[in-house]
Parts: structure tokens; C-alpha cells; sequence
């Protein structure tokens, strides 16, 4: 099975390596993590909350199938923080004080509601935060000057020619260049990130 050929997301699933599951815990590790400290979670607590909702997705994945609609993944994903948050606060029959005076109940339904401001915001962390990740996964696999030629053109707005002109190299092969990331990209994220 060619690390390449198949996403981060089948790779675990379809074949659960210490490489690939080591892979998914560094892209959402520090991502879930963040979620918890909003909720009053003390650090220690955080780590071990963070350990149990990815053993739930190693333990779960397998049963996994996305539906194929925008955000079924990272869905999934906030469905079970929210499961891992509520247990850990019933667990220990505390009532934190959440932002804005709303309870800790509130804001974990807020968080579950696909349409409430807290989901949108978990939404647009989330895929930006996996992007970053997979981004700095994935540059390794170009040579500098593939990658210099994609980053200049996504993410400073260069034209293709201007960079061609700057990085010394044929118009035809910046254009390939960008494409052959942003196809890497695609093949990597996905089921995790919608375009």
C-alpha cells in the first residue's frame, strides 16, 4: 500500500500502522487539545482527554463511513469531544462556569449543533488546522524549488508567469509544479478537509 496513493484518513482505517495512527495524532492532537482548555479543563486533564478521544476514533474508525456530505469527518470528530468533554465533567460532578455566563452544558451544545457559531468556529479551526498540518507534512515530498513555485502562487498570489520568471524556471512546469502539491494535497486530506 504506497503512503501516497490513499489518504491520511483510509491509511488508518484500512490499515492502522504506528506510522499512520502516530501521523493522525500529531495532525489533531494539538487541535483537540486547544477545544479542551476552552472548556476549563486543567492541562494534565487536557492531555489525558485528548489520549481518550483518539483512542475513540482508533477504537471507531473502522465502523466510519463518510457519508460523503461536506465536513462528515471533523463532524464525527466534534461529536466525540463533546462525548469525551460531558463524561469527564459529569465524572467529577462539576459545573465549570463557561464564557459569556452560559453554562458548560450550553456551550457543549453549541458545540454539537451543526448550526451555532461554536461549530462554525470548530469548522474553520479545524480545516485550517489540518491544512497547516498536512502541509508540512507533504513538503518534504517536493524538491525547493517545486515547492517554492506552489507556495508563491496559493499563498502570496503570484502569477504563474511572474514566477516562472523569478524562480529561472518554464511557465509549463510552475504550472505543474502547483499542480502536482495541490494534488498531494487533495489525495492526502482526503475525507478529512472539504476543498
Amino acid at each position: 500500500m504506497s503512503d501516497t496513493s490513499l489518504s491520511l484518513l483510509d491509511r488508518v482505517r484500512d490499515d492502522v500502522t504506528d506510522e499512520a495512527w502516530q501521523r493522525m495524532a500529531e495532525v489533531y492532537s494539538t487541535l483537540l487539545r486547544a477545544w479542551l482548555l476552552r472548556f476549563e479543563v486543567a492541562t494534565t486533564d487536557a492531555d489525558d482527554l485528548v489520549q481518550e478521544v483518539l483512542l475513540t476514533v482508533l477504537r471507531e474508525l473502522p465502523r466510519f463511513e463518510h457519508s460523503g456530505r461536506a465536513g462528515a469527518f471533523r463532524s464525527w470528530l466534534r461529536t466525540i469531544l463533546v462525548h469525551r468533554l460531558r463524561d469527564f465533567w459529569r465524572s467529577r460532578n462539576y459545573r465549570p462556569a463557561a464564557a459569556g455566563g452560559s453554562t458548560w452544558m450550553e456551550q457543549l451544545q453549541q458545540l454539537e449543533d451543526e448550526s451555532s457559531h461554536v461549530s462554525r468556529e470548530w469548522n474553520l479551526e479545524h480545516d485550517r488546522h489540518v491544512m497547516a498540518r498536512l502541509l508540512e507534512h507533504v513538503r518534504p515530498r517536493f524538491e525547493p524549488k517545486t515547492w517554492e513555485a506552489f507556495h508563491r502562487q496559493m499563498f502570496e498570489g503570484q502569477r504563474a508567469d511572474a514566477v516562472a520568471t523569478e524562480l529561472g524556471m518554464p511557465l509549463n512546469s510552475v504550472y505543474v509544479a502547483r499542480s502536482r502539491v495541490l494534488s498531494t494535497l487533495r489525495r492526502e486530506a482526503a475525507g478529512l478537509i472539504d476543498e
